[in-house]
C-alpha cells in the first residue's frame, strides 16, 4: 500500500478513510493538531493514522480531513485539546496582599499587574482572598471557566495551611464528617498534618467548597486560625515551582486533563 499523500484528500485507500464530513474551507486535522502543540505534524499524522484522533466523537484517519476548530470538539486518546485559535490558559501564582481583580479604585495590586501587557479579557477561575496566595487559573475560554467555577462540578482544590497548634489527632475525622457553619455544614475531602514547628503547625486540606474564606472558617472553627495559607492544586493542576507574581501557560495536556475533569 502506498503512503497516503496528506495535500490530496482522493489519494486514500477506501479502507483507510472514514464517514466525518469535511468542513468546507476548514483547515486540516493534522495542522490542528500541531498548532495546539500535540507535536510536529509528522507526529500528528502518525498520530490520525493509528486511530488515536476523535473528532465530534468519531475516529478520523485521513490526514488531510478538514475540520473546523472553532466548533468541533477533536480529542486524542479521549483527551480533548485546545484546538479553537486565540485562547490563552494560564497558571498564575498570586502573592499574598494582591486583588483577584482586574482593576482597583483604592489604587491596590491586582493580578493584572502581573500579566504584563495582555489586552484579552481573561477569567478567574477559583478566586483567591486578598491575603491569601498560590494557584490561580486565567483563561479567556468562557465554557470551561464556567464549569471549573460551578459548584455542581466538584472539582478539588488543595491548600497548605500554618496554623495554631497542636493539632488533635482526630481533626481529619471532624473535618472529613463536616464543620457547621454559620451559612451551612463544610466538608473536607482530605486532611493531613504535614509539619510541626513548635506550636505552629503546617496542614494540608483538600476541599471542593467554594464559599469565601471557606477554609480559614473551617480550621478556625475547630480552634485552629490560619495565619498563612497557599493554594497549591486546582483539580489536575499544580502550582509546583511556579515562583510568587510569575504565570506560565498550560501544557496541551493539562489543558485535557481540566476539560476531562468538567466533562467537555
Amino acid at each position: 500500500m502506498r503512503t497516503p499523500d496528506p495535500d490530496l484528500d482522493e489519494d486514500y485507500d477506501d479502507e483507510e478513510r472514514d464517514t466525518l464530513t469535511d468542513v468546507p474551507g476548514g483547515v486540516r486535522l493534522q495542522k490542528v493538531l500541531a498548532d495546539a502543540g500535540i507535536g510536529s505534524r509528522r507526529h500528528c499524522e502518525e498520530l490520525i493514522g493509528a486511530g488515536r484522533v476523535e473528532v465530534d466523537g468519531q475516529t478520523v484517519r485521513r490526514f488531510g480531513a478538514r475540520v473546523d476548530p472553532e466548533r468541533q470538539v477533536i480529542k486524542v486518546d479521549g483527551k480533548r485539546i485546545p484546538a479553537k485559535p486565540g485562547l490563552i490558559y494560564l497558571a498564575f501564582n498570586k502573592p499574598p496582599k494582591v486583588l483577584t481583580a482586574m482593576s482597583d479604585d483604592r489604587g491596590r495590586k491586582t493580578v493584572t499587574d502581573y500579566l504584563g501587557d495582555r489586552t484579552e479579557r481573561l477569567f478567574h477561575i477559583g478566586r483567591l482572598d486578598y491575603d491569601t496566595e498560590g494557584l490561580m487559573l486565567l483563561t479567556n475560554d468562557g465554557e470551561l471557566a464556567h464549569r471549573l467555577a460551578h459548584p455542581s462540578f466538584e472539582v478539588a482544590k488543595t491548600y497548605l495551611a500554618e496554623v495554631t497548634g497542636p493539632v488533635p489527632k482526630d481533626l481529619a475525622r471532624r473535618l472529613q464528617a463536616g464543620i457547621d457553619l454559620d451559612d451551612g455544614v463544610a466538608t473536607a475531602d482530605r486532611f493531613r498534618v504535614v509539619d510541626r514547628s513548635g506550636n505552629r503547625v503546617l496542614v494540608e486540606i483538600t476541599l471542593h467548597e467554594g464559599r469565601k474564606h471557606i477554609v480559614r472558617r473551617m480550621l478556625a472553627e475547630t480552634g485552629h486560625p490560619v495565619s498563612r495559607l497557599v493554594r497549591t492544586d486546582v483539580g489536575p493542576i499544580r502550582l509546583g515551582n511556579l515562583k510568587p507574581g510569575s504565570s506560565r501557560d498550560l501544557t496541551t495536556r493539562e489543558i485535557g486533563e481540566l476539560y476531562s475533569a468538567v466533562g467537555l
